[in-house]
């Protein structure tokens, strides 16, 4: 099996810890959660949860995409709520990234998210 990769993409937020966008480990690529930060600004978006969570998808295309990778390949997502009252929002706009084969998930709501945003969005994909 070959070393873990350590990928990053400028087209994405650079990190805002000691972690980075994504390791990919054999066929398989986990992408670190992401919030509603524009890649070229740094800057939030904060127009309302649904902006906030299209602005995360693009988030995750641009850092799958820089792997070689699509939303067909993700095989579970995990989300991160602010306020469960969101659930059926966010859920929407996720049905527009995740069309056919949906992944397995979990959504679960916490009491603070970084940067205290409303969403936050992990992946894990695979290419066999």
């Amino acid at each position: 099996m070959s070393a873990k990769e350590i990928l990053n993409t400028p087209n994405a937020p650079a990190a805002i810890g000691p972690y980075n966008q994504a390791v990919k480990a054999g066929n398989t690529l986990y992408v670190s959660g992401q919030i509603p930060l524009i890649a070229e600004d740094m800057q939030l978006v904060s127009s309302g949860v649904a902006d906030e969570t299209h602005q995360v998808f693009k988030n995750i295309q641009a850092i799958l995409s820089n792997a070689g990778y699509a939303f067909e390949d993700v095989v579970k997502a995990s989300i991160f709520l602010s306020n469960m009252d969101d659930f059926a929002t966010v859920n929407e706009v996720y049905a527009q990234y995740f069309k056919t084969a949906q992944p397995a998930r979990e959504c679960v709501a916490v009491k603070t998210l970084p940067k205290n945003v409303n969403v936050e969005i992990s992946v894990i994909a695979w290419k066999g």
